[in-house]
C-alpha cells in the first residue's frame, strides 16, 4: 500500500532506506506500529506482528530488552519470511542495548533498524561509549537508527545544563521553552555524534515525542526547521479511545499538512482484550482523511436524523465498511486504484441522492415515511432501484461488480 495521493509541500528530508520501505525524501508518509507481547515468546509476537501487517502497518517495532527476547528476533523474522509477511522489524532498545545487539549479532542482522532513545543510553563517560557501541554495529549491519527522544525519558545532564545557561541570561525563557529546547538539542546533538561515528544522514531518523499536543507541535516545527533528517511522529502515551485518537489526531493533522513528518505512529492504550490493530486503522484514518494516502475505498455515510428512524442504513454502512476493509488485503494485488473508491450510504431523500451521485457507487435508502425503494448511482448516473428483504445483498453484489468492472481485468478487456 504505497499510493501517494498528494502533492502537499513535504518538508525536504534525506530518504531512509527500512528494509523494502523508503522513509522519508518524497516517498508517502509511512504507517508504524508497535507490539506489546514479550518478544521473547517468539510465536505470540509472530501472530501479532502479522496481526498488525495485515491491518496495513508497514513497519512494526519490537521491544528487545532482555538476552531471550534478542535470541528470538532471528526466529521471529524467519517464522514471518515463511509466511509471506515481509514486514521490516525494528528493535526497541533501552539501558542494555549496547550488550545485547554485540552478543546477538543475529539479532542485530535480523532487525531492519534500531531505535535509541538517547535519556536511555546511560550516564556520563559510559553513554558515550554505549551510544557508539550502537551506532557503530549499525554501521556494521548497514541498519538505518531512528534516534528518538521522549520527555519523559530526557537526558537530564543536558536539561540542567541547558537551564543554567538560561538563568544567566538578561532575560530568562520559560522552563516549558527549555524543555523544547532540550529535545530538540537531544535528537541533534546525538544526529550528529552518529554521523561522526560514520552512520550516514541517510540512515538517520529523529523524533521527539511529547504527550502534549501543543507542545509535540512546537518541537517539530522547531526540529524540522533545523536538519533535513527524516522524522517519525507520534505523540507519546496519547491516552485511550475517544481521547488518545482526537490528540494524536489534531497533533500529526497540523504538523502533516505543515509537510511535516516521514513515519508516524498512534500511541493507543489499547481497551482490556481490545484489537492492536485499531492504532493501525487510525493512522490510515487520518492520512487518508487528509487526502496524503488511499488505504481503503472510503464509506460515506450520513449521521441520521429525526427522518432516520430505522438503525438500517447504519448497520449497511458498518456491513459495507468491514467488506470493504476485509477484501482489501486481496484487492490491492487484483484490483490496482481501488483504495480511491468512495461508496455512498445514505438514510433519507435529503442529501442521499446527492451524496450517492458524487460518490463512484451509492444507495439512498429510505427514511422514515419514504417510499419504500432504494435508488443505486454509479459514477453519477441512477443504474438500478433496489426493493424488498435484500437490498443489502443486493448492493454488495453491485460494489463487487463495479470493482472488478473498473479496476479489474474486465476494464483491461474493455480497453
Amino acid at each position: 500500500m504505497n499510493s501517494n495521493v498528494s502533492s502537499r509541500p513535504r518538508h525536504r528530508t534525506h530518504t531512509v532506506r527500512v528494509g523494502n520501505i523508503s522513509v522519508g525524501g518524497t516517498a508517502p508518509v509511512v504507517v508504524q506500529s508497535m507490539t506489546n507481547t514479550d518478544t521473547a515468546d517468539a510465536e505470540a509476537t509472530v501472530q501479532q506482528v502479522a496481526q498488525l501487517a495485515r491491518a496495513g502497518s508497514e513497519l512494526v517495532r519490537i521491544t528487545v530488552n532482555s538476552e531471550e527476547a534478542a535470541d528470538a528476533v532471528p526466529r521471529i523474522r524467519e517464522r514471518l519470511d515463511r509466511m509471506g509477511v515481509e514486514v521490516p522489524l525494528i528493535g526497541d532498545f533501552h539501558f542494555n542495548g549496547h550488550k545485547l545487539l554485540g552478543k546477538h549479532p543475529a539479532c542485530a542482522e535480523a532487525l531492519a533498524k534500531y531505535r535509541i532513545n538517547p535519556g536511555n543510553v546511560g550516564r556520563g563517560k559510559k553513554r558515550d561509549e554505549q551510544f557508539a557501541t550502537m551506532i557503530e554495529t549499525a554501521c556494521r549491519h548497514d541498519k538505518p537508527v531512528r534516534i528518538g527522544v521522549n520527555w519523559g525519558s530526557l537526558d537530564q545532564e543536558l536539561v540542567v545544563r541547558l537551564m543554567d545557561e538560561n538563568t544567566r541570561r538578561p532575560q530568562p525563557r520559560e522552563s516549558r521553552d527549555i524543555i523544547h529546547e532540550a529535545m530538540v538539542t537531544s535528537a541533534l546533538e546525538n544526529a550528529q555524534r552518529a554521523e561522526a561515528l560514520g552512520l550516514g544522514a541517510d540512515r538517520i531518523i529523529l523524533s521527539v515525542k511529547m504527550s502534549g499536543v501543543q507542545d509535540l507541535i512546537a518541537v517539530y516545527q522547531t526540529l524540522a526547521g533545523r536538519c533535513a533528517y527524516a522524522l517519525h511522529l507520534g505523540l507519546t502515551e496519547a491516552g485511550m479511545g475517544a481521547k488518545g485518537i482526537v490528540a494524536s489526531t489534531a497533533a500529526l493533522a497540523v504538523l502533516l499538512q505543515q509537510g511535516i513528518g516521514d513515519t508516524i505512529r498512534i500511541s493507543l492504550t489499547p481497551e482490556p482484550g481490545g484489537s492492536r490493530t485499531q492504532e493501525v486503522l487510525v493512522a490510515q484514518e487520518i492520512l487518508q482523511s487528509m487526502g496524503l494516502r488511499a488505504f481503503t475505498p472510503s464509506v460515506v455515510a450520513c449521521p441520521g436524523c429525526g427522518r432516520t428512524s430505522s438503525d438500517y442504513f447504519q448497520k449497511l454502512a458498518q456491513d459495507i465498511q468491514t467488506y470493504l476493509r476485509e477484501q482489501m488485503p486481496a484487492w490491492h494485488r487484483q484490483y490496482p486504484g481501488v483504495e480511491n473508491m468512495t461508496v455512498a450510504v445514505m438514510g433519507c431523500v435529503v442529501n442521499g441522492p446527492g451524496e450517492s451521485k458524487h460518490a463512484n457507487i451509492g444507495i439512498s435508502l429510505p427514511g422514515t415515511g419514504e417510499r419504500p425503494v432504494a435508488p443505486v448511482y454509479v459514477d453519477g448516473e441512477k443504474t438500478v432501484t433496489l426493493k424488498g428483504d435484500h437490498i443489502a445483498q443486493e448492493f454488495q453484489q453491485l460494489v463487487n461488480t463495479y470493482v472488478r468492472k473498473t479496476y479489474g481485468a474486465e476494464r483491461e478487456a474493455a480497453d
